[in-house]
């Protein structure tokens, strides 16, 4: 009998997470065969976009290579966009793949699976704003998020010389206050001090004006009243300038437009308002919200097909209360965790077992001026509101278990070591 074939499209944290897991069970064993396919040939964390944004973070040095990890986990690794499915047949139709300069590198291609598994994660949702897709920054990729350091590295650049300056403030604009609104904020007036003192420019974060707008009453508006009200004064102790219950109606080259016509003439504008599931999602023939989520069984199975899987923010999960599985990091890990299970009990010939989401908290770091969270939130235990020193190690502690999670206890015990070294041998930030 030939082996079982598990497609996985997506790389992002949880699509990655779970070929690993999949990889080291299943592959090596040679029990199936696990392949990932994304569009991208590495992989970073999404949410430190943010980071790669400012310079924060060197993304060459925190990707990882899918090729490299596919081998060492086994699993195989292929390079391609889904453009198509066939669920009669169970393929999938992959886009050609081209170089920088539109030459064609790889074909179109068909691919067969007896599982399919879709982790597409998200996008931005511009919520159809005109001028967002032509003039602002989006932060949904490395590749987004490294034109806006470019972009960035180059503003305060003209903005040094007196003769270019045309007003006395270097002004960006972040439209959505949720987390990468509100963190990015923070790190733009890291960043405005570090280049300063590096003598990349001689302003300095007195002369950056950052305008924070968000259409609901208040800055993250999904997190509890209690951290969003101390963000919110940490961000204005920055002189981050907040519009909340604003909503922006116009974007162009030199600004953007609220509701009520007020004018914010920007140096830079970031787009961060709401989030999507990819719009091809819902040509697929798959049953989808009008957000594009699949919609799944709380098993993480396609409603239309017992074959197909989402998981992440790219799908829309029931919760015993009937409401949708929030689109949040810490669900995503925990989905594929259950969906891991679920697929080795499908191999075995045994039931699959119902996701049930658990709110471990939310944490929400300011670079390093603060950071401010709530741990162990849910029907059974009370919230433990964190700050300070406490909450910055909780929230670094998030992103090694992801590394944990891909590489191992060893290889992230080593990363750590490395990583400690490089903030004495390389700048604080990424320069070029």
């Amino acid at each position: 009998m030939s082996k079982q074939r598990i497609v996985v499209v997506g790389g992002g944290a949880g699509g990655l997470e779970l070929v690993t897991r999949l990889g080291k069970k299943l592959g090596k064993r040679e029990r199936a065969e696990i392949v990932l396919i994304d569009r991208n040939t590495t992989h970073i964390w999404k949410p430190l976009l943010h980071e790669v944004a400012t310079g924060a973070l060197d993304s060459g040095l925190d990707e990882v290579s899918y090729q490299g990890h596919a081998r060492a986990n086994g699993y195989r690794f292929q390079l391609g966009t889904l453009c198509g499915l066939d669920r009669e047949n169970r393929q999938l139709e992959l886009s050609p793949v081209e170089d920088d300069d539109g030459v064609e590198v790889l074909p179109a291609r068909s691919l067969g699976y007896d599982t399919l598994v879709l982790a597409l994660g998200s996008v931005s949702n511009d919520f159809g704003t005109p001028g967002v897709a032509d003039h602002c920054h989006f932060l949904d990729s490395p590749t987004q998020a490294e034109a806006f350091r470019r972009d960035m590295l180059n503003t305060f650049l003209r903005f040094s010389d007196p003769q270019r300056r045309s007003h006395p403030q270097l002004t960006v604009g972040i439209v959505g206050a949720g987390a990468t609104g509100v963190e990015l904020a923070a790190e733009l007036y890291d960043a405005s001090r570090m280049l300063n003192s590096y003598g990349f420019t001689q302003l300095d974060s007195g002369h950056l004006s950052v305008h924070l707008i968000e259409a609901a009453p208040s800055i993250l508006p999904a997190l509890p009243d209690r951290i969003s009200g101390a963000v919110h004064k940490e961000l204005e102790k920055l002189g981050v300038n907040l519009h909340t219950a604003t909503r922006v109606t116009d974007v162009d080259c030199h600004g953007l437009t609220t509701a009520d016509g007020t004018r914010i003439d920007t140096d830079l504008c970031v787009w961060a308002a709401g989030i999507k599931a990819p719009p091809f999602l819902s040509e697929l023939g798959l049953a989808t919200e009008r957000n594009h989520q699949v919609k799944v069984e709380r098993t993480l199975q396609s409603i239309d097909d017992p074959n197909i899987f989402a998981f992440g923010d790219c799908a829309s999960c029931p919760q015993e209360n009937g409401k949708p599985v929030p689109p949040r990091a810490q669900a995503a890990h925990q989905q594929a965790t259950l969906l891991y299970r679920n697929l080795r009990a499908r191999l075995d010939g045994k039931p699959l077992s119902p996701f049930t989401f658990r709110d471990r908290g939310s944490l929400i770091s300011l670079a390093h001026f603060e950071a401010i969270g709530s741990l162990m939130r849910g029907a059974s235990a009370r919230s433990l509101f964190v700050e300070g020193h406490l909450a910055k190690f909780f929230y670094a502690s998030l992103y090694r278990m992801h590394q944990r999670a891909i590489h191992g206890t060893f290889k992230t015990g080593v990363t750590m070591v490395v990583d400690g070294l490089n903030r004495f041998i390389r700048p604080r930030m990424k320069l070029h």
